[in-house]
């Protein structure tokens, strides 16, 4: 962080002493000297009960949401929320950068949507991205801290559960373009319906500038039809809809990447560009066509935006395809939706095991689904049974996963506990098959993986 005057950094806050601040920490164990120390409340650790350690460790300013015993009044901000505190502080912060910035928002697909922003923009200049899943109220403010002079670009990924977060993000980050990657149902127990999910969704265009971009996707059942600004640039991506003005064609595995044809139709013109992705699946597919669309819109070489999309890496436990004792893993355990299973199941169904191996689907519960959960599991059983020779079906939400593929046919077993997913396994892959691993981040999948990988040899 840039060194910043607390009378600036606070302003709306309260009024403070023109003395520099070096940082701004939620955390008690990252307090320096000179910080801002913000306290959040939570179900097991009370960001209050660690204000007077933050203090004598040199925090300038405590900011917390009543009076705290051992913090002095003149360095004490008292505040409802300690979230609108991050975003007023972020938004002060924010106004003494400009660096040409991407915001990604959507149901499915924003972090890789993101990093395909990162490789394109990284290769024209220094480039800061949101880390990991830093997209809310406390991780954008955190993303947008670490702006510096030198930063020429920047990806900020944008996440919501209930209407108006996306729009507080928005008017914090003010990016110079968005990206809408679909409507889905992730959140619709807190939103209610779809609809309601495009309009949240939405939001993002109060943070853009007049004539910016806004890229959509041309192939969604709702975005073609929502009312958007007319002072935004709406540009649409796509691979099914002859309106895209940034689409692909002759779409082919390549290895465990995507090689398609980049077709952008712009000033009257077509461009084509071949481009091969480290990825799999079509649904990538559309994510790098979003990114290259707005990069594209923003000015920037088109040739070179297409090549950059070859630089793209993946993050975390999503679509990692790795390799142990024989057995192949494509590793998704960040989080999931019925959109989500279905590329993911469908990236198993283009996979083809070793001789003698089998395709075996490890999925757990969808969370945050609503109304739409007990349809939406057994839809992902019936998309298993398609893919899967074998489906893993883990937690309650599962067993309408389960049921719904034992009736198109496929073996099917539900487990209730991690312990039973980790022991059925264990007695079950051998080397050749594929194993896709996919649930919400809740479940915990990815500790599953951790301790079978401990009985399997790294290859």
């Amino acid at each position: 962080m840039k060194p910043m005057n607390a009378n600036e950094l606070l302003a709306g806050l309260t009024l403070a002493r023109p003395v520099p601040i070096t940082a701004v920490v939620t955390d008690s164990r990252k307090v320096v000297p000179g910080c801002i120390f913000v306290c959040f409340p939570g179900e097991r650790v009370d960001g209050h009960d660690y204000a007077a350690a933050a203090y004598r460790a040199g925090a300038e300013y405590i900011i917390a949401n009543h009076d705290v015993e051992g913090v002095p009044q003149d360095h004490l901000v008292i505040w409802p929320s300690s979230h609108m505190a991050m975003i007023r502080m972020a938004s002060n912060y924010r106004m003494l950068f400009s660096p040409l910035m991407i915001g990604v928002t959507g149901s499915v697909g924003k972090t890789t949507t993101k990093e395909f922003c990162y490789a394109i923009l990284s290769a024209f200049g220094n480039t800061l991205k949101t880390e990991g899943n830093q997209n809310n109220e406390i991780g954008l403010p955190n993303t947008l801290f670490r702006l510096e002079d030198t930063t020429e670009y920047a990806v900020v990924e944008m996440g919501m559960s209930h209407a108006g977060e996306i729009a507080r993000l928005a008017r914090t980050a003010r990016p110079s373009a968005g990206i809408i990657t679909m409507i889905g149902v992730s959140h619709l127990e807190n939103l209610g319906s779809r609809e309601n999910i495009l309009k949240a969704k939405l939001e993002i265009c109060q943070g853009l500038p007049d004539g910016a971009p806004l890229v959509l996707n041309a192939d969604d059942d709702l975005l073609p039809g929502a009312a958007l600004p007319g002072r935004l640039n709406p540009v649409w991506f796509g691979i099914k809809s002859r309106n895209a003005d940034v689409s692909a064609e002759n779409i082919r595995p390549d290895g465990d990447g995507t090689a398609f044809t980049l077709l952008d139709r712009a000033e009257g013109e077509t461009f084509r560009f071949e481009v091969r992705i480290p990825s799999a699946g079509v649904h990538t597919v559309y994510d790098a066509l979003a990114a290259y669309a707005a990069a594209t819109r923003l000015g920037l070489d088109r040739a070179k935006c297409a090549a950059a999309l070859a630089n793209y890496r993946t993050t975390g436990m999503r679509q990692n395809i790795v390799q142990h004792g024989g057995v192949t893993f494509i590793e998704d355990c960040y989080n999931a939706s019925p959109d989500s299973m279905k590329a993911a199941l469908q990236i198993l169904r283009d996979r083809t095991p070793a001789p003698g191996g089998r395709r075996i689907a490890v999925l757990g519960d969808m969370l945050e689904l609503g109304s739409a959960s007990e349809s939406g599991h057994r839809q992902t059983g019936e998309w298993a049974a398609q893919a899967a020779d074998l489906l893993v079906a883990f937690g309650p939400r599962s067993a309408a996963m389960a049921d719904a593929a034992r009736q198109k046919g496929i073996t099917t077993i539900h487990c209730q506990t991690s312990e039973e997913v980790v022991e059925y396994l264990r007695q079950t892959v051998r080397p050749g098959d594929v194993v896709l691993a996919k649930a919400s981040h809740a479940m915990k999948l990815d500790e599953v993986l951790h301790t079978l990988y401990e009985d399997l040899p790294n290859t």
